[in-house]
């Protein structure tokens, strides 16, 4: 670090000028991005195989159908020459409104499976023109009204699950990546002000915002090598851009804050600068380190979704260290002095308030590690109780037309399983009237259409629709996915948006241990060289794992049993949780939690190294980093936050989930369970074998047991 730095400072000239290039080819770039980057997730399954077919003949038929529901005037029925008319009338305007939408109706197909109770009302089902596209609420609207007008007599109502989905969402506005940065910068900048009470407080936002241009010029030229089987998914633009913003400042506000505190205690600043890279410094390229690792690591996961984000998230940490590590003390070393005005807040000295906190949970460290445990071991019971699945459409929205359609729909004798209709392939080689006829006697099924002409039979292959009793991929689904796999002749593919959620869970939980297992002996590894212990690493990867798992529980109690759901995003439970939401949510929280870990124990290392006693190291440590973890868990959280403002779920619940287990890591863990169990453990602490001294290529210390040996040495 010493070589770094003085390097910086010789050139710190060129490292600006080089930076401000960086910076604005990032300006000019970031806006072209999401251009780059591909909606869907690429899959080793039967199901990605069968949407690939059936996209490439069939186009949208592989997304969640629209469904209207036509109710015939009093007296009529769809076998009566008036409804016939009435009904071939809609599928014509329809085709007029939405030329290029696929259509499955009674009046093209015949079929009893269309048709609701009493034989009073019938459904169509819509799908769009192109792969990867929703019924959105515009196409279900469009669809609505081209049916009223054209058969003003017919009751018509339409519904979709995106539809519902998005009935279920609209808490969340129409956030964007720049709202959101804005959101979270200011809010930033607020923490910051407070935490400085000078002109410093812009240095590590204006730091974390080069940080996020950079990541995002990275992203770009990530797409360019990435391969086709694992595009980049536009989510991961604004998750690398709001987690980039908030750790940037993190690590900036640590090395600003270690300047301080060296030019507080008579260093000119050029030595103020050099002993803030050199002490401060180092716990942020091993925390960059470790939480690159720990990001990266999601590359096990085989889905292109999740490996994009893994693969992109290794810039995250590593950009933000970089711009730490170069530019932050060229500019600290040409004018940080004059940045230091009007310095309302001292930081040379230790916090009062976390240096009597700090005496308080070594008094009492056995009540503070029982109920730290207890917390976490409370909202670890309720993490047990997660159900990864997708909502039920009674778990949507509540209220609005869309919720009236399923109503209606549901009131007519169709299933809710009708909105996840699963749409099957067959090949020339089979014959579509026979596959639907095998389907037909499956008792989890509500019906099989099996439609003709050009629209569903081009180039020999022909589609058959599965309609199923209750709503496939959701804790109700039962087994109509699997009974129509287990029915289908050989050759026949089972598809459609539902099916490859299935097993996309699949993947990414077949693969959940591995990754576990990666991101914790890669973890381990690096404290313990970093920390010259074992008993430290081992604390830190334990806390860490039940500090995720209890993230889990308070995502569990928010988004799958609606605690506060309504009065923060004015939405419903879904009952579930989102299939990639636990995932992510690990790959993220182990790696950037482990910042705080890093922080603290760090500045204890330093203060035992100096004294000879933990204890004292404790005080050091968290007197000294107690108001910097803080603000840095809550400018992470404000970051966060805005992100889970985000209309798409996935996004909303990552954040969430994220936002809040920021908070929790840095409040239980960090603040009450790191400084109990350090003290309890005592000399322990700083245990290293020879042999893992020789495995890890470090000396172990030389022990010094006085300092441990006194009378009652914690209190």
């Amino acid at each position: 670090m010493e070589r770094l730095c003085a390097w910086v400072v010789r050139h710190r000239l060129k490292v600006m000028v080089a930076w401000l290039v960086i910076t604005i080819v990032g300006i000019v770039v970031a806006p072209t991005v999401s251009s780059r980057l591909v909606s869907g997730i690429h899959l080793n399954s039967a199901a990605y195989a069968a949407d690939a077919q059936i996209a490439a003949g069939y186009g949208g038929a592989t997304s969640d159908p629209g469904v209207l529901v036509l109710g015939l005037p009093a007296g009529e029925t769809v076998s009566s020459p008036a409804a016939a008319a009435q009904l071939h009338a809609v599928d014509a305007a329809i085709a007029k409104t939405e030329p290029r939408m696929r259509l499955v109706s009674y009046s093209a197909t015949g079929s009893r499976a269309l048709v609701g109770r009493g034989g009073t009302s019938t459904i169509v089902l819509a799908y769009p023109p192109h792969t990867n596209d929703d019924m959105t609420t515009d196409q279900v609207d469009a669809l609505t009204t081209a049916a009223k007008r054209a058969v003003p007599v017919l009751h018509v109502d339409g519904t979709s699950l995106r539809a519902l989905d998005a009935g279920n969402t609209t808490g969340g506005g129409n956030s964007t990546l720049l709202s959101e940065l804005i959101i979270g910068a200011l809010c930033a900048l607020v923490v910051l002000a407070w935490v400085f009470g000078s002109l410093l407080a812009a240095l590590p936002l204006i730091m974390a915002l080069i940080s996020v241009l950079t990541m995002q010029l990275l992203i770009y030229a990530l797409t360019y090598v990435m391969p086709s089987s694992s595009p980049i998914n536009p989510s991961v633009q604004v998750i690398v851009a709001l987690l980039g913003l908030g750790l940037s400042i993190d690590y900036s506000l640590l090395v600003v804050t270690r300047w301080r505190e060296e030019r507080a205690a008579g260093r000119n600043n050029a030595q103020a600068v050099h002993e803030a890279v050199k002490r401060a410094g180092h716990s942020v390229w091993f925390s960059g380190t470790v939480a690159s690792l720990g990001l990266f690591a999601l590359i096990v996961v085989p889905n292109s979704l999740v490996r994009g984000i893994g693969v992109s998230g290794l810039f995250i940490p590593s950009s933000a260290t970089l711009v730490a590590l170069t530019l932050l003390p060229a500019i600290l070393s040409a004018i940080g002095p004059r940045l230091d005005w009007p310095r309302r807040r001292s930081s040379g000295r230790a916090s009062r308030f976390w240096a009597g906190w700090a005496k308080l949970i070594i008094r009492y460290r056995v009540l503070a590690a029982v109920v730290g445990l207890g917390v976490l071991g409370a909202l670890a019971g309720v993490a047990a109780t997660i159900n990864i699945s997708l909502p039920t459409t009674s778990s949507l929205a509540t209220s609005g037309s869309y919720t009236d359609g399923l109503h209606v729909l549901e009131a007519d004798g169709f299933p809710g399983g009708t909105l996840t209709t699963v749409p099957v392939y067959v090949p020339h080689a089979a014959n579509p009237a026979s596959v639907a006829s095998a389907l037909s006697s499956l008792r989890s099924l509500h019906g099989v259409v099996a439609p003709s002409g050009s629209t569903w039979q081009q180039g020999g292959s022909a589609m058959v629709f599965a309609i199923p009793n209750f709503e496939v991929g959701t804790s109700q689904g039962g087994t109509s996915l699997a009974d129509i796999e287990r029915t289908v002749p050989h050759g026949v593919l089972v598809g459609g948006e539902e099916a490859l959620n299935l097993d996309v869970i699949h993947s990414a939980y077949g693969a959940f241990p591995i990754l576990v297992a990666v991101v914790a002996l890669v973890t381990f590894l690096l404290l313990a060289r970093g920390l010259k212990s074992i008993v430290l690493p081992t604390k830190a990867v334990l806390l860490n794992a039940l500090s995720v798992t209890a993230s889990y529980g308070l995502l569990v109690l928010v988004f799958q049993h609606g605690l506060g759901m309504q009065a923060l995003w004015g939405a419903r439970s879904y009952g579930a949780i989102d299939r990639l939401a636990p995932v992510l949510i690990f790959g993220f929280l182990f790696g950037i939690s482990m910042d705080y870990e890093v922080f603290i124990l760090a500045r204890v290392r330093e203060g035992y190294e100096r004294t000879g006693s933990t204890r004292q190291g404790i005080l050091e440590g968290v007197s000294h980093t107690g108001r910097l973890v803080t603000s840095a868990a809550l400018i992470l959280f404000f970051a966060l936050a805005s992100l889970s403002t985000a209309n798409d779920i996935t996004v909303r619940e990552i954040a969430a989930g994220l936002a809040a287990g920021v908070l929790l890591d840095a409040v239980v863990v960090r603040m009450l369970l790191l400084p109990a169990l350090v003290s309890l453990f005592g000399q322990l602490n700083w245990w290293m074998p020879s042999w893992g001294a020789r495995l890890l290529r470090i000396a172990p210390d030389t022990p010094q047991p006085h300092a441990e040996m006194e009378p009652q040495p914690y209190r």
